[in-house]
């Protein structure tokens, strides 16, 4: 198998399994109790929190665990209060959908549009700004196109109106180097099985400082703001994988921003009909969205799947939807053109034979689709 779907999840790194067995076999307990085996597990959640703080750039304390990358974007948008909130329209459904329930309860959203790029309008967000806005939420870097928002710039322009910021840092955490403070958010959401990390753990970085209110109601845990028992051996795991990623972060982009590049030219170079969706901005370096002239993108996730390829349509999220991807309509891609697009998302163990092969067998699809197509309409 050719893995090369890393956008919608991770294998999880050998490291962090072995960093969480303990927890899963002898040191089972619950790290609210006040005896020793419980203390034990309350220092093993401290001490993975404090590395993964180390890793980021933040604060111990500006950490808050979630169940993942969905909580923790509820958890900024619902816990800040009060008035307008201004998101954009290529948002992650964790935060499309989110800001849609709210508005069913009353709360005004602004959806900020895109250039054709996948960069946001700054000048519509800017326009989009007023007294009452309590929070602007941009997404780090897009799920399905890798398209990065400035998300520097856009923290200076809600600073400097006294609006909160939150990023959903997803896709970029441990794929970027850099620190979580220096993106110039209040709040970030992170996600540990995006990095090699177990599923159903994430966290919330709250920049000291930012009032922020709880959605789930239960005990003290998390400071107050996330009640619940945590997952200690998930919080482990997360800790060793992210400090892991951080680590290789700056020559890791570096390989997989030439293997994506020498991938798309593979592609492009013998084919027509073919568009990188967000290739004139920055780019996450491990994805690379296609859009194919004459042919669905479903049927060449399907064809590649029996070859032993793993690629997508877009957002695993959104797997069987009838509708094309908001992301690329968004960015003024027909429905047509939408619909016939492939996502390519790289990883650790992609290696450039890997990618040879899946060009090749991408090539020879496309090409047998668009005959078939057009046999069936002659």
């Amino acid at each position: 198998m050719i893995y090369l779907d890393h956008n919608a999840t991770t294998p999880l790194h050998p490291k962090a399994l072995e960093a969480m067995e303990p927890y899963l076999r002898g040191r089972w307990a619950n790290p609210s109790s006040p005896y020793r085996f419980g203390q034990e597990a309350r220092a093993a959640v401290d001490g993975a929190r404090a590395r993964i703080a180390d890793a980021v750039g933040c604060r111990p304390a500006e950490l808050v665990f979630t169940s993942g990358g969905t909580e923790a974007d509820n958890l900024a948008l619902r816990g800040v209060r009060g008035g307008p909130i201004v998101t954009t329209a290529i948002e992650h459904h964790a935060v499309l959908n989110t800001c849609k329930a709210l508005e069913s309860e009353g709360r005004r959203v602004t959806y900020v549009p895109v250039r054709p790029t996948g960069v946001v309008d700054m000048s519509a967000l800017a326009e989009n700004l007023t007294p009452e806005t309590v929070l602007v939420s941009v997404m780090h870097a897009n799920n399905e196109t890798g398209v990065l928002q400035p998300v520097e710039e856009i923290g200076r322009m809600a600073r400097s109106r006294g609006i909160l910021f939150h990023t959903d840092a997803v896709q970029t955490a441990g794929k970027l180097p850099g620190r979580l403070a220096d993106l110039g958010a209040d709040l970030v959401s992170i996600s540990a099985h995006k990095l090699y990390g177990p599923k159903g753990i994430g966290a919330l970085y709250v920049r000291e400082g930012t009032s922020l209110h709880p959605i789930l109601t239960g005990g003290p845990h998390e400071r107050g703001l996330r009640a619940g028992t945590e997952d200690v051996a998930a919080i482990v795991g997360f800790a060793e994988a992210m400090a892991l990623a951080c680590e290789a972060a700056d020559a890791e982009s570096r390989r997989l921003g030439e293997l994506r590049d020498r991938f798309e030219r593979r592609v492009t170079r013998g084919m027509g009909g073919v568009k990188i969706n967000g290739a004139q901005a920055p780019r996450v370096p491990n994805t690379s969205s296609l859009s194919f002239q004459s042919v669905d993108g479903e049927s060449i996730v399907l064809d590649l799947d029996l070859q032993g390829i793993c690629v997508s349509t877009g957002s695993a999220c959104a797997t069987g939807e009838p509708e094309p991807s908001h992301v690329l309509l968004a960015m003024g891609l027909s429905e047509r053109e939408a619909q016939g697009t492939a996502r390519v998302s790289l990883g650790k163990d992609t290696r450039p034979d890997d990618l040879d092969k899946a060009a090749e067998a991408l090539t020879r699809c496309v090409e047998r689709l668009r005959r078939i197509s057009s046999e069936v309409r002659i």
